[in-house]
């Protein structure tokens, strides 16, 4: 199986294929192992948080995807990086995987081998042409204070949307490390979710839709001094589950070319 990785200043060009999207509500009820992580109900067309006029997402068959966000989707905590959420989201949906985490990063924090999320996406290369862009997080900035963070969030958005034009966005947003989940990560959650409906963009919101609880909390989250309240293997691949779930809830069905009518028998 192959990955693709963007990182700064270099970018790693593999390639994921894996199975099709027709098995993902398979892959939504499997038992995971050897550490167990919560089932991964299927998700409501209504579970998203989402703007009003936000029109479902039309992705063709091995789409390519660009996931870019903080530690979570660098893989922190996995077994290995690729075993991270972004690299199982596209054994789960047969698309192409191209991951771009850098650790520590937010809109307003630079990140431990990384600069913004505004500047790294300042710094991203057009010819990746994706299809989508799923953006996430970030816990990083709930310690920077809310001044700035929404003009910093525009001006970031601004520039992935000048870079890749025909790209659909899905913004996906912050998840508790911790809980009971912090005042600021809830704060960062509301402003993403305005910021995001009004520019038409689907939200999907990890916290709104109670992705980690109390009761799977210790099945999701790693609190060991490695994992360092980042996602386990398992719990990575529980986050995948449900962010798979979710972009199935919001992307059309193919269309199907109908039959031809049957021609009427000659005597």
């Amino acid at each position: 199986m192959h990955t693709r990785i963007a990182l700064p200043h270099r970018r790693l060009t593999w390639a994921v294929t894996a199975v099709a999207v027709a098995a993902v509500a398979v892959a939504l009820a499997a038992v995971w192992r050897p550490a167990p992580a919560p089932a991964a109900p299927a998700a409501a067309a209504g579970s998203a948080v989402v703007a009003t006029d936000a029109a479902p997402l039309s992705l063709p068959a091995g789409a390519r995807v660009l996931v870019f966000g903080d530690s979570w989707t660098y893989g922190s905590a996995a077994t290995h990086p690729t075993e991270g959420y972004a690299y199982v989201l596209a054994e789960r949906t047969g698309w192409t995987t191209i991951v771009n985490g850098v650790r520590g990063s937010g809109y307003l924090k630079p990140g431990i081998d990384g600069p913004s999320f505004g500047d790294r996406i300042a710094a991203l290369d057009p010819a990746l042409d994706p299809d989508l862009v799923i953006v996430q997080g970030s816990i990083n900035d709930r310690k920077q204070g809310a001044a700035g963070y929404r003009d910093a969030v525009n001006a970031a958005w601004d520039d992935l949307a000048a870079t890749y034009p025909e790209a659909r966005i899905v913004i996906l947003g912050p998840a508790p490390q911790v809980l009971p989940i912090e005042s600021e990560t809830a704060r960062i959650d509301r402003d993403l979710a305005d910021l995001a409906a009004a520019r038409g963009w689907w939200y999907l919101s990890p916290i709104v839709e109670q992705w980690i609880t109390d009761a799977n909390y210790r099945d999701v989250i790693d609190t060991s001094a490695t994992g360092r309240d980042h996602p386990s293997t398992a719990g990575h691949a529980y986050l995948a589950d449900r962010l798979a779930a979710d972009l199935a809830a919001i992307t059309e069905a193919p269309a199907v070319a109908a039959e031809p009518a049957p021609q009427p028998l000659v005597p």
